[in-house]
């Protein structure tokens, strides 16, 4: 039996917005704890928005180049919180902790993903983005073909996803699971329920097409 594409809705700052991720069937949430981001929110704030999340949907903290105290005050306030790390962190930023993290990889020509995985083998998984200005969430796709069958951590597809999109990309992929800001948003940081319900639809087809492939 196939298992299911996990699904993370990323960038939320209103309690709608994490509502409607919930009853889409998302399995993970994701926080912005960087200001220069338009879909930035406090730590108080992702607490906040954390609060009414039932068991099964995780909280992601998303930290670019942090000050350990913000990383600190937000395992505190956050303490079931997955930390995703986006910057230039090296394996002991993120080990530091002793909590389970996402490691983004900026994925350009050039970029060893093998390498990549064994410099960061303590991540619970990889996360692959489009090399953009900022950090992610540039709404940008990046070349799949770039990505080895043989990753030896479970792969997040991230950058320039969306309901038309990931489909192809679950197929094309096989990713443990999908990541999605820009792809389903009315604005910046601002989501549109419509297109997070069309986007989990999207990838529970590819994991239909999947299982009768194989059956």
């Amino acid at each position: 039996m196939l298992e299911r594409t996990r699904i993370k809705i990323c960038g939320l700052t209103r309690e709608a917005d994490v509502q409607a991720a919930v009853e889409a069937g998302a399995d993970a949430v994701g926080f912005v704890l960087w200001q220069p981001s338009p879909r930035a929110v406090t730590v108080e704030r992702a607490q906040a928005l954390a609060r009414d999340l039932p068991p099964f949907v995780a909280p992601v903290c998303l930290f670019v180049n942090a000050e350990a105290a913000l990383v600190k005050r937000a395992t505190q306030a956050l303490p079931h919180a997955l930390l995703q790390f986006h910057g230039d962190e090296a394996p002991a930023d993120c080990e530091a902790w002793e909590r389970p993290y996402l490691r983004a990889v900026r994925m350009r020509t050039g970029v060893s993903l093998l390498d990549f995985a064994a410099r960061f083998a303590s991540a619970a998984a990889l996360l692959l983005d489009a090399d953009v200005q900022g950090y992610g969430g540039g709404g940008k796709a990046f070349d799949w073909s770039l990505i080895p069958a043989d990753v030896p951590r479970p792969v997040v597809l991230s950058g320039g996803l969306n309901p038309a999109n990931v489909t192809d990309g679950v197929l094309h992929v096989r990713p443990w699971a999908v990541d999605v800001s820009s792809g389903v948003e009315a604005a910046k940081g601002l989501k549109d329920a419509r297109l997070i319900r069309e986007f989990c639809e999207a990838v529970r087809e590819a994991d239909a097409r999947r299982a009768d492939s194989t059956g």
